[in-house]
């Protein structure tokens, strides 16, 4: 019997780089960009933003012992209601993703509620059973704890060395949590600010390069300061920034308002200003999204824990930043779709064809974040009242998910593991994307 052809059209769409063609998508790929025909449901795009959608390499879904905080259902819906159709989950959950077997466990949990498609990372500890974790499908390990964190032990220095040397032989990526932490109270954001300092930032961001003798592929997350990023070469290092540390300061907040409790902490705005100006030198941004009950950030400050939710809320953020002409939308789709698709080696969604359909598509339309309008169990945001412009529909595999505030759960989701990452290009490419920091970014944007 042969296979029905699903089609969609996106009429009217306006290209990065002035053009407006119509994007025919064809069994959850792009087949042409252009002037399309008449056969296929349709939506029309003139007024409107289309956007790849965005790929969230950092993120925290909770779920099983953790469920009053976020599950799988209502973190990806989250990520869906805010242009996200791709998460990767850390691997310091209950229990954390030590074994080959704790690993697929989590895979069946995720894949049997997950609105989108998503990966999960394997831990590094000295009790993580390496090979094991990547036979069973992970490519990525981390992040890796190097200063302590919620739900996450810091590494001793052997357990980190080895497992780099283990991770290059597969040509696979760690991914790094550079934080030190001094002795000290910590009462208050200015007490959690200096007590993981930028010093101890950048100390251990040099540490870990200096072990990094065999050269493994390195990410380090949440870079919260200028000078971290400008400590960092740049040969097989990538750099992830997440909106917060852009856009929040702890001088924004009540000293003792936990609500702005994070790891790596919030800054003063004179930081956050000087993080902002290394705009250009950012390969991704990513949320840390890492849902906590308001119950839990209710405690004394020093009880409760670091975390905020921001999956829904992160390119909705950057596209009134856009709007405010502070930013470019080629440097956030680079940001959020492509540079981070390209460093999983992942087929990266795109207007080209060839390319992976999932679109998100904005309107010309500024809202205020309210926690009572986003999806996560959290219920609460640290970017509430802030301006921003939310999807109005969302795009996964050439289907509609996500439109007028109601989901629709794909039939096809499935996990991308190790075996996955690499389903369009060469070990080669991804070794390429490295070296010149921007492999065929363009090709994927437009000309």
């Amino acid at each position: 019997m042969k296979k029905e052809n699903r089609v969609l059209i996106l009429r009217d769409v306006l290209i990065p780089g002035g053009r407006i063609a119509d994007i025919t998508i064809i069994n959850g790929r792009v087949s042409h960009t252009g002037s399309a025909g008449k056969e296929g449901f349709e939506i029309h795009c003139r007024g409107k933003m289309v956007l790849p959608a965005g790929v969230d390499m950092h993120v925290h879904m909770r779920d099983g012992a953790q469920k009053y905080k976020e599950t799988w259902e209502t973190g990806t819906k989250s990520a869906i209601a805010g242009g996200v159709t791709f998460v990767v989950d850390q691997p310091n959950s209950i229990p954390p993703l030590t074994t080959g077997e704790t690993f697929k466990t989590r895979l069946h949990l995720a894949q049997s509620s997950s609105y989108c498609r998503f990966a999960l990372n394997g831990a590094i500890t000295p009790q993580s059973d390496l090979e094991g974790l990547w036979k069973a499908g992970s490519c990525v390990f981390g992040e890796t704890f190097v200063g302590p964190s919620s739900y996450g032990e810091a590494v001793d220095s052997d357990t980190l060395s080895q497992a780099m040397s283990r991770i290059s032989e597969w040509n696979g990526l760690m991914t790094i949590h550079a934080e030190q932490v001094s002795s000290g109270k910590d009462e208050s954001l200015v007490d959690h600010n200096s007590i993981r300092s930028i010093a101890g930032e950048i100390a251990t961001i040099r540490d870990v390069i200096h072990k990094n003798k065999s050269q493994c592929r390195l990410h380090f997350c949440h870079l919260s300061s200028a000078a971290a990023i400008n400590t960092i070469p740049k040969d097989k290092v990538t750099i992830e920034v997440t909106p917060h540390h852009l856009f929040l300061s702890h001088e924004q907040f009540k000293a003792d308002d936990t609500h702005g409790k994070v790891n790596p902490p919030l800054r003063t705005e004179r930081e956050r200003k000087e993080l902002f100006s290394c705009w250009n030198k950012i390969d991704v941004i990513a949320s840390d999204h890492a849902p906590h009950s308001i119950q839990d950030k209710d405690k004394p400050f020093e009880e409760a824990p670091s975390g905020i939710p921001g999956v829904e809320t992160m390119i909705p953020l950057l596209m009134y930043c856009e709007r405010e002409k502070k930013i470019t939308i080629p440097e956030i789709i680079k940001k959020t779709s492509i540079n981070p698709s390209r460093i999983l080696g992942s087929l990266p969604p795109g207007y080209t064809p060839g390319s992976r359909a999932d679109f998100a598509l904005y309107p010309d339309e500024i809202t205020q974040v309210d926690p009572d309008e986003l999806h996560s169990n959290a219920k609460w945001s640290p970017f509430e009242g802030m301006n921003a412009i939310f999807p109005e529909c969302v795009i996964l595999d050439g289907n509609i998910v996500y439109q007028e505030n109601a989901f629709t759960k794909s039939e096809k989701i499935r996990p991308v593991t190790q075996g996955g990452y690499n389903e369009f290009q060469s070990e080669s490419d991804s070794s390429l994307w490295f070296a010149g920091r921007g492999y065929c970014l363009a090709d994927t944007i437009g000309k």
